[in-house]
């Protein structure tokens, strides 16, 4: 089945609904860290397009008042508090404490009073208080890029819907370890849990949020 009679499948079938973009959206940057960016890391997904796309973003977002909150995964000394997930992918050791794959890339230009949520799972609301801060916050609706689109950014788009946050994916903000992974991904956030859309869509939204 083709791209386009297969889109033609789903929207007869009902899925493909619209979200509204929100007048007080967040920017969540789900781990755009070294593991992902150093080709010397077992998780290294190319990911140098995806980061200057995050870096756009988050110069987009502050100009427009817009918070950025950021997302990190640590784990103490064997991974116990990663549970099952640490034994099924190995390759988390690279976010043990003090490994310094787990940290921020530079790029990104993360401030000391921008929100961090620490997390040891794929979502970034499981375990976590990002949806309460989010609450406080007042937000209404979530921009989610980072890594990797078939894990931790689907995992996060599929609660923030599920905690009544309008995600909103940025398929260029977002990237895996492969096309197929990441394409996939994609089409089957915008069929059922989110919107997916383009980082240049994004930062016309953003401009948008404070106009009256």
């Amino acid at each position: 089945m083709n791209q386009t009679v297969l889109n033609e499948d789903y929207a007869r079938a009902g899925f493909g609904g619209h979200l509204p973009f929100g007048r007080r959206p967040a920017l969540l940057i789900v781990d755009v860290c070294m593991a992902y960016l150093d080709p010397a890391s077992p998780l290294y997904a190319a990911g140098e397009a995806v980061l200057a796309t995050n870096v756009a973003l988050v110069t987009a977002a502050r100009a427009a008042q817009v918070p950025v909150i950021f997302t990190r995964v640590s784990y103490q000394a064997g991974g116990l508090d990663g549970g099952l997930f640490y034994r099924k992918v190995p390759a988390l050791a690279a976010y043990l404490d003090g490994n310094p794959l787990g940290d921020f890339h530079p790029d990104l230009g993360h401030q000391t009073n921008d929100v961090v949520v620490t997390k040891q799972y794929a979502s970034a609301f499981f375990g976590t208080s990002l949806a309460a801060t989010l609450t406080a916050m007042e937000r209404d609706t979530v921009v989610i890029t980072g890594f990797s689109t078939s894990g931790c950014v689907r995992a996060s788009a599929l609660d923030a819907l599920q905690h009544g946050f309008a995600p909103f994916v940025v398929s260029d903000g977002c990237g895996d370890r492969a096309d197929g992974p990441h394409n996939a991904n994609l089409f089957d956030l915008q069929a059922k849990y989110a919107q997916v859309v383009t980082a240049h869509e994004v930062m016309t939204l953003l401009e948008q949020v404070n106009q009256p």
